[in-house]
């Protein structure tokens, strides 16, 4: 499969909508590092395109000389989305001078935890307890996954 990646678009809007919103359960998603609600929706990120259809979605936010990806979707896993999202993102970092990339997924989230490990990202903190935190902001955050209690955020972070 070939698949190119650019910058999301304002004609983007519908389909980066309908991603995130049949992976995260609408568009609003928490950015950690800012611990907040931020809608995704919104930020800037890139697509990834297969065939001429959207294959994946990226977004982030700069925060203070890194870059903080906020959701990494592949519409189909497995097939090169995910990887082609962080190199579009990680050269985006590189030539703003950025010094890292950071991210956060849940402690359920193993098939994520092997992927972003085996790009090349670091666990750098465990942030106990902060999905009932979380919930507070967003009460759609489930219990569990995979018969695995969501309670923690992980947080990794690639150097460049």
């Amino acid at each position: 499969m070939s698949i190119s990646v650019r910058p999301i678009g304002p004609d983007d809007t519908p389909t980066v909508t309908r991603v995130l919103s049949e992976s995260w359960g609408g568009t609003t998603v928490i950015a950690l590092n800012r611990g907040e609600l931020v809608n995704a929706a919104e930020l800037p990120g890139f697509v990834a395109e297969s065939g001429g259809e959207v294959v994946g979605v990226l977004t982030y936010l700069d925060q203070d000389g890194s870059v903080e990806i906020v959701t990494v979707d592949a519409v189909l896993p497995g097939q090169g989305a995910g990887r082609a999202l962080l190199d579009a993102v990680r050269a985006l970092a590189s030539e703003r001078g950025m010094t890292r990339l950071t991210l956060t997924t849940t402690n359920d989230n193993t098939h994520a935890l092997r992927f972003y490990q085996r790009y090349g990202f670091d666990l750098v903190a465990l942030h106990r307890d902060a999905a009932d935190e979380a919930r507070k902001l967003k009460p759609a955050i489930p219990a569990e996954s995979d018969g695995i209690p969501i309670r923690h955020y992980l947080e990794l972070e690639l150097a460049l």
